[in-house]
């Protein structure tokens, strides 16, 4: 359905700025994600740790919004794809560069189209399938020279996280008219709890530093973007936050060389990773910014 013109002009201005802001605090992912405070940690569970402390924290800050609980067997497949997303893309982004690791989770569109148009049947425009062939050039690009490579794990993980997040957003479709803090606090709750037995089996908690590093985790990069994409969302179109949230991806890798450049661990973007993530991201902007209908 066409997004309708009933935004008063100064109250979206006001709901942008919700959205930008929303989309600068996500792309911290890799600052904490990468920060050498966690080094100690062993590199094959980092990964799972950090999602289950982000998402404790996240939920809790999401959870005194919710307004109008509702359940159904349709929240499982959602909160499911959402634990593997959370668990692949903190996999990558410890195993890989946060380019690699952002840039190819940014795949979800394509495989949401590819589902769409070859299980649902939804009609295709001329501009998906030059965001389609943009996309596969990226990751194609990108795969090519990270396989042979050291890192080919994380860039696995990575596409991994994109295709997961594919299955959320699919999931999302059919629970439109639920409230949606109550669908971002079950997604963290229940990944949290899914987590926790396998946190609690490694041993390895927080001490020092990390504690307020992993708090800030939790409520700076996810809890509280959540909570203003959410409300900006009630006067922007939908269409035009998802363009605006295309300032993840970018900003992703920046933060991390702003913070981590000078450590010895910090590991740049190769020029594959750079060429292939704007294949990408052009085809995200064709999705959001062409002249297709939204929807």
């Amino acid at each position: 359905m066409a997004e309708t013109n009933s935004f008063h002009p100064a109250s979206s201005r006001g709901g942008r700025w919700l959205v930008v802001a929303a989309a600068v605090l996500w792309s911290t992912s890799g600052l904490f994600a990468k920060s050498p405070w966690f080094d100690e940690w062993p590199i094959g569970w980092r990964g799972v740790q950090f999602a289950f402390w982000r998402a404790l924290f996240a939920g809790l800050v999401v959870l005194p919004i919710v307004r109008r609980p509702r359940w159904s067997w349709r929240l499982a497949p959602m909160s499911f794809t959402f634990l593997l997303m959370n668990v692949f893309y903190l996999g990558a982004m410890t195993r890989t560069t946060a380019a690699n690791a952002i840039w190819l989770q940014s795949t979800a569109p394509f495989w949401v189209f590819l589902v769409g148009t070859l299980v649902l049947r939804e009609p295709v425009h001329r501009l998906d399938l030059l965001r389609l062939v943009l996309g596969v050039l990226g990751v194609g690009l990108i795969l090519l020279y990270e396989l042979p490579g050291e890192a080919w794990e994380g860039a696995l993980w990575g596409l991994a996280s994109g295709i997961a997040y594919a299955g959320v957003v699919l999931s999302l479709r059919q629970l439109r008219s639920f409230d949606s803090a109550f669908l971002i606090a079950v997604n963290h709750l229940v990944t949290a709890a899914v987590l926790f037995p396998v946190v609690a089996w490694l041993g390895v908690w927080p001490s020092g530093i990390q504690w307020p590093a992993l708090i800030g985790f939790g409520v700076v990069q996810m809890g509280i973007p959540y909570v203003l994409f959410t409300r900006g969302l009630q006067t922007v179109p939908s269409h035009e936050a998802a363009g605006l949230g295309l300032l993840e991806p970018l900003l992703v890798p920046v933060w991390v060389w702003v913070a981590w450049h000078r450590h010895p661990h910090y590991e740049a973007p190769h020029w594959w990773t750079l060429v292939g993530g704007a294949f990408i991201l052009a085809g995200l902007a064709v999705r959001y910014w062409g002249t297709s209908r939204p929807k």
